[in-house]
This record gives structure tokens, C-alpha cells and sequence, in this order.
């Protein structure tokens, strides 16, 4: 699985920006946004985010 870069994050965040008006302010709103859309997309897609892997059975 390919970990979620802050170049993902960055893209997401922008177009969020975007279609929100492009606002002034509250650009770590963005971020969170931007993060948990792309969190929730590759979970959905059965990858796990890295560190969440200690408590899987063997």
C-alpha cells in the first residue's frame, strides 16, 4: 500500500478549497477534510493506514 503523502493531502485540500469558494482562512479545516476523505477512500478500498496493522491476527 502506498502510505497517503502530503502532496495527497495538498491536492485534495486545494480542490476542497476550491469548490468551497475559495475562502480565506481556516486552511487547516481544509487539511483535516482533505485527509479524512482520502483516509476513508483507501479504507473503503480495503488498504489500511499505516500504524493501524499491530492489532491484526497472524
Amino acid at each position: 500500500m502506498a502510505g497517503l503523502t502530503e502532496e495527497d493531502v495538498r491536492k485534495r485540500a486545494y480542490e476542497i478549497w476550491k469548490s468551497a469558494g475559495e475562502p480565506s482562512g481556516k486552511m487547516d479545516t481544509f487539511w483535516y477534510e482533505a485527509e479524512k476523505e482520502l483516509l476513508a477512500e483507501r479504507s473503503a478500498q480495503g488498504e489500511v493506514p499505516p500504524g493501524m496493522t499491530d492489532n491484526l491476527p497472524v
